[in-house]
């Protein structure tokens, strides 16, 4: 019954990437009158040095530190918020789960026509009606300081439902008699949050927050429909830098190699986040 899945996974998961391995060893370039050579490490070693890639990795980095915390917590407020029992509350789950369903594609042309520059553009409407017209107008995709975290908002706007839906199966997994217990040893909302819902939610937010994670080292279609990278390198990514390199520059050699680092990433955060859930296993 597994063989037609572990096909698929071996035609298209496994092959492709050993290929990928046996290619960022050499060095491939479409069009390219040159033979191709076995270059060995060297090519790792012209990865990783290159400021593009560095800045690439840095931006991931910078973004799984900032969209990880934040929609995960976003995602707990929602989920306890909309754990509730009333009237209609179905159709408020559905409205903020709405945008994960949407493409990415149309969700990032919408916001950027919302980050359009002056003050006819929507953010900086909101933002000047907020601040009583004394901040802005900034066009927020184009500056350098401010186009990465224009770009963190989006992603948090769009993924938060995922999360959200996740926990709040985790809070109505949680027996009330564990509340019961806790109310009548005398403990209130927040002694109920800290030694009941948190502890019970451990594995729901490693989750959520591994799966945030690859998900920010995979950010592409954002940045390749927002900013191109831009400006000045200050929103690239490292799958960015691997289509640039291999459409671009036709650099398949360079590109394969930058695949296999995000595939060794990813790997780590996986076996680490398996380490954590042995760990809870271990405790309970």
């Amino acid at each position: 019954m597994a063989l037609p899945a572990l096909l698929g996974l071996l035609l298209f998961i496994a092959l492709p990437f050993l290929f990928a391995v046996v290619l960022s060893f050499t060095s491939l370039k479409m069009g390219s009158p040159l033979p191709t050579r076995f270059v060995g490490a060297e090519q790792y070693h012209r990865v990783l040095t290159a400021p593009s890639f560095q800045r690439a990795l840095l931006n991931n980095a910078l973004f799984a530190l900032a969209v990880v915390p934040l929609q995960t917590a976003s995602a707990l407020g929602l989920a306890l918020l909309l754990n509730i029992r009333l009237r209609g509350i179905a159709v408020f789950r559905t409205l903020f789960f709405m945008p994960v369903v949407f493409p990415m594609s149309l969700v990032a042309v919408i916001w950027t026509l919302i980050y359009a520059p002056g003050p006819g553009g929507m953010m900086n409407s909101l933002m000047a009606l907020v601040s009583g017209g004394n901040l802005g107008p900034w066009d927020y995709l184009h500056t350098k300081v401010l186009a990465l975290p224009a770009i963190i908002v989006m992603s948090v706007w769009q993924g938060v439902g995922f999360q959200m839906v996740v926990l709040l199966g985790g809070l109505q997994s949680i027996p009330a008699v564990l509340y019961e217990a806790a109310v009548i040893d005398r403990a209130g909302k927040w002694g109920c949050f800290c030694h009941v819902t948190l502890p019970r939610l451990r594995n729901h937010l490693i989750f959520t927050a591994l799966v945030t994670t690859i998900l920010a080292f995979r950010l592409f279609d954002q940045v390749r429909i927002m900013t191109r990278g831009g400006p000045d390198n200050a929103t690239t990514t490292v799958m960015f830098e691997a289509v640039r390199a291999v459409f671009e520059r036709q650099q398949v050699g360079a590109a394969s190699a930058m695949t296999v680092i995000f595939f060794l990433i990813v790997l780590g955060i996986t076996r680490l986040q398996r380490m954590l859930v042995r760990e809870e296993r271990e405790i309970s």
